[in-house]
C-alpha cells in the first residue's frame, strides 16, 4: 500500500466520505436514471435539502416564484450542479473553522477551495463558454488531499506547510519530503474514490505540473488559471504564495487580458456569496 493509500485508510476511519456523494455520481453516469432517483437520495439528507432549497431560493438565481420542492430544485440546477452542491456540502463537513499551529488556517483553506470552485466555473463559462460544472467540480476538490494530509498525519503536515514560502517554497517537494507523498497524488485517489469522471481525477492530480504544453480550455488549464488568479487576489492557501504560470497559460491570459481583469474583479463578491451560503 502506498503512502497516500495509508493515509487515506488512516483518515477514513474517522472520517466516512458521504455515500450520497458516490451515489449520485453514479446516477449522473447512468443513462437510464430518473429525476425521481436523484429526488430519493436527497431526500435522505435533511441538511443537503436545506441547502438545496436555500440556493435556488437565493438572489443568485432570481426567481419570481419560491421553491419548495426538491424535485423543482433539481430541475431548475440541474443533475452535475447538485452533485457539486453535495460535495461541497461534504467538503465543508471536513473542516473545523479556525487558526492551528503554525499559523494553518482551516478556514483560509477551506475559501481558497471554494473560490478555485467558483473562479474555476467562471473561467469556463465566461472566457471558454462551455458548462462550467466540471471545472467547479475540479476547482473545489484540488485540494483535499492537503485536508487528508492536516488530519491523517498532523505534525509532518505542519512541518511541510511551515516552510511553505520560504526558500524552498514547492508545496510538492515539501510534502514528500516530510510525507513521502502530496496532495495531488491523494487527491487523486479520493477523486477516483468518488467517481468523479477521469479527466477531472488526472487535473487534481496534476494541478501543481509545470508541463508547458498545457491547454488553456482544458480542466487542468482552467484549474491553473484560476490558483494563478486567486494567488494575485490573495486567496492562496498561505498568505504570501504566488504562482507563476506556464508560458502557454501566461500567453492565453496576456491576449484575452481584459476578460480575465472583468472576471478577476467580480471574484470577491462571487467568493462572499458562497462564504454566506455554507457559514450560516
Amino acid at each position: 500500500m502506498t503512502t497516500a493509500a495509508r493515509l487515506i485508510k488512516k483518515y477514513q476511519r474517522g472520517n466516512t466520505l458521504p455515500h450520497i456523494v458516490a451515489r449520485l455520481a453514479q446516477l449522473i453516469n447512468d443513462d437510464n436514471s430518473t429525476l425521481r432517483d436523484f429526488e430519493e437520495i436527497i431526500s435522505l439528507d435533511p441538511a443537503l435539502v436545506g441547502r438545496l432549497l436555500t440556493l435556488v431560493n437565493s438572489s443568485y438565481y432570481g426567481l419570481v416564484h419560491k421553491v419548495d420542492s426538491v424535485s423543482r430544485a433539481i430541475a431548475l440546477l440541474g443533475m452535475k450542479n447538485l452533485h457539486n452542491i453535495a460535495v461541497t456540502d461534504a467538503l465543508k463537513g471536513m473542516f473545523t473553522t479556525g487558526k492551528g499551529d503554525d499559523g494553518f488556517s482551516r478556514d483560509r483553506l477551506w475559501i481558497h477551495c471554494a473560490a478555485t470552485g467558483i473562479c474555476s466555473k467562471m473561467i469556463a463559462e465566461r472566457i471558454f463558454s462551455i458548462n462550467g460544472d466540471d471545472a467547479y467540480l475540479a476547482g473545489i476538490l484540488h485540494d483535499i488531499g492537503l485536508i487528508v494530509e492536516w488530519q491523517g498525519a498532523e505534525e509532518k503536515f505542519l512541518q511541510a506547510y511551515r516552510q511553505l514560502g520560504d526558500e524552498e517554497s514547492d508545496i510538492i517537494e515539501l510534502e514528500r519530503k516530510h510525507l513521502g507523498t502530496d496532495h495531488c497524488e491523494i487527491g487523486y485517489l479520493l477523486a477516483q474514490e468518488w467517481q468523479i469522471p477521469d479527466s477531472l481525477c488526472k487535473a487534481i492530480g496534476n494541478h501543481h505540473s509545470n508541463m508547458d504544453d498545457i491547454q488553456p480550455e482544458s480542466p487542468l488549464g482552467i484549474l491553473q488559471i484560476s490558483e494563478y488568479i486567486l494567488s494575485q487576489l490573495g486567496f492562496s492557501v498561505k498568505e504570501g504564495i504566488h504562482i507563476v504560470p506556464v508560458s502557454s497559460l501566461a500567453d492565453h491570459i496576456q491576449q484575452n487580458i481584459d476578460e480575465y481583469t472583468v472576471l478577476a474583479e467580480e471574484i470577491p463578491d462571487e467568493i462572499e456569496r458562497v462564504r454566506e451560503l455554507y457559514e450560516h
